[in-house]
């Protein structure tokens, strides 16, 4: 009886200390002046709000399809950010931010253009896996002009976990 007691009396006191110590959101900091919070962490939910115009462009007269984004993303045009997903290599040199692994990403029809970011680190050179997942801090730009670049883009990007 008193070792059912004790026993119970532990794993209690293990799932209350667990539960008292939960880590609260996490806060980055870029710079010493820039902090950046949750609250400035992008999710793929919001860059797939994202709608299409028809347009002729000097490639392609007649017509090719343009993003229109959205105005919580054009607020946050230059501005630090966090976001998460799946390492995509490009080439030997860059690599591309997805929502989805390799196997179902952008390139294997599996999903849209806005389920991709390019990534322009801020220490170029590093060797990352495919399909590693990762959260990059850096300062988003999205392109709603050029059709043969990214729609959206992370530069000066650092991975703060892998």
């Amino acid at each position: 009886m008193r070792k059912t007691f004790l026993l119970a009396s532990l794993i209690l006191s293990a799932f209350i200390l667990a539960s008292v110590a939960s880590p609260q959101a996490p806060a980055y900091h870029v710079t010493a002046s820039t902090k950046i919070t949750a609250g400035d962490t992008l999710t793929w939910k919001l860059l797939a709000q994202i709608k299409y115009l028809k347009k002729p462009s000097k490639d392609y007269p007649e017509g090719v399809m343009f993003p229109v984004i959205n105005t919580t993303l054009k607020a946050k045009n230059n501005k630090p950010i966090l976001m998460s997903g799946f390492i995509i290599p490009i080439d030997n040199k860059s690599y591309a931010l997805s929502k989805n692994v390799f196997a179902s990403c952008f390139f294997c029809g599996q999903a849209g253009p806005e389920t991709i970011m390019g990534i322009k680190f801020k220490n170029p050179g590093m060797k990352l896996k495919t399909d590693q997942y990762v959260t990059l801090q850096g300062n988003f730009r999205y392109n709603d002009a050029d059709v043969d670049d990214w729609i959206y883009h992370i530069e000066n990007a650092v991975i703060v976990s892998k």
